[in-house]
């Protein structure tokens, strides 16, 4: 049975070893890292760049790219040469992608030992990786278990995802390689999370946690923010992916709120906006969404509120850095629920003018910090 015990008042992380991909350092007390996953094809150098360099613009700390034949992995060659972005390969069924693109740069391996072939192939793709001193990441997913588990397990998907993680990990470990990090997803959510807490008993291996398939940017984020919000809570996971139907960018910034939300990462601006009421004489929902548009590119952490009202707002918030607040056709700027600025919003551009002075006082903070 699925048992979900934790304190929401200190989360403590799971003692995992580390690994690196690049220089991104994964498990032990190092800060769990969020990655994705280009959608473009990777044959196509420019696309895919231009995908990588927006990914990076989002904060995203590692990023995979399928190869799915030789050609791709000759123009991963290419692709590695122009960024400096940690880069994993997602190989599948060939040995020789693994070891063609551990030749060109990669800085990881996603494999299923199990998959690409007789053990002396699995030890040529981990001896390479040895060399070069790559971690290998064995991926499980409920989608594409191994039909022997499958028919033996088949009324504990979690168990069988275990069974197969431990299955992989052994052939690995047999051949003297242990810089490993391990996935266990499903598109359900409660089955990814038993998988996990069953595994976390048996290994000390870094996790890479994520709900496989959680669907479109709406949908998706919501089962995700469940999903990994637990595991994180209960100390389990030291990089994430948040896997949605969507553009890559959303997954990541997807990502962050989830690690923010729990304390476990500080990086960015975090709104606290009311959910808005019939007292409300201002706009809130498009002042709050202009307000999180126009400064989501700042990077130093920062607690910005959003409140429909200038009597409530500024002491319901008090605990924010800085925020606005708006009544009848008055906005007020204040910082850690003292107003420092008034401004009448009568017009479309006093509120610009509102929001273009909070980013001035943000800017004041950062710069003074």
């Amino acid at each position: 049975m699925l048992m979900i015990i934790f304190s929401c008042m200190n989360i403590k992380r799971r003692k995992a070893r580390v690994v690196h991909v690049g220089p991104v350092a994964i498990g032990g007390n190092h800060p769990i890292s969020v990655q994705s996953m280009t959608n473009t094809d990777t044959r196509d150098v420019g696309a895919t760049l231009a995908q990588i360099v927006e990914l990076e613009k989002a904060g995203c700390e590692i990023i995979r790219l399928g190869i799915p034949d030789m050609d791709a992995a000759e123009k991963f060659g290419e692709i590695k040469g122009r960024t400096k972005a940690p880069l994993i390969a997602d190989i599948h069924f060939d040995y020789k992608l693994a070891l063609k693109v551990i030749e060109k740069g990669v800085d990881g391996l996603r494999i299923n030992p199990g998959n690409i072939g007789e053990k002396k192939r699995v030890q040529k793709v981990v001896e390479a990786a040895g060399k070069n001193n790559l971690s290998i990441r064995i991926g499980v997913n409920a989608g594409s278990l191994e039909k022997d588990l499958e028919g033996k397990y088949k009324e504990n998907i979690s168990e069988t995802m275990r069974i197969s993680a431990l299955k992989h990990i052994r052939i690995l470990e047999e051949m003297d390689f242990y810089d490993i990090k391990i996935s266990l997803k499903a598109s359900n959510v409660l089955e990814t999370i038993e998988a996990y807490q069953l595994l976390a008993k048996d290994v000390d291996y870094p996790f890479h946690i994520g709900i496989s398939e959680s669907g479109t940017l709406y949908s998706g984020t919501i089962k995700s923010s469940v999903g990994l919000g637990i595991l994180l809570a209960q100390g389990i996971g030291d990089t994430i992916r948040v896997s949605l139907t969507s553009n890559p960018v959303d997954e990541v910034k997807a990502g962050f709120e989830i690690l923010k939300a729990l304390g476990l990462r500080k990086k960015g601006i975090n709104i606290i906006s009311c959910p808005t009421c019939s007292r409300q004489e201002i706009d809130v929902i498009s002042l709050a969404s202009e307000v999180e548009k126009r400064l989501s590119h700042i990077k130093k952490p920062v607690d910005i509120a959003v409140m429909g009202c200038v009597v409530n707002g500024p002491g319901e918030s008090k605990r924010a850095d800085i925020g606005v607040a708006g009544g009848k056709n008055l906005g007020v700027i204040y910082k850690k629920g003292k107003i420092i600025k008034k401004v009448k919003l009568e017009t479309r551009q006093q509120q610009e003018k509102l929001i273009e002075d909070l980013q001035r006082e943000i800017n004041k903070t950062s710069e003074n910090s």
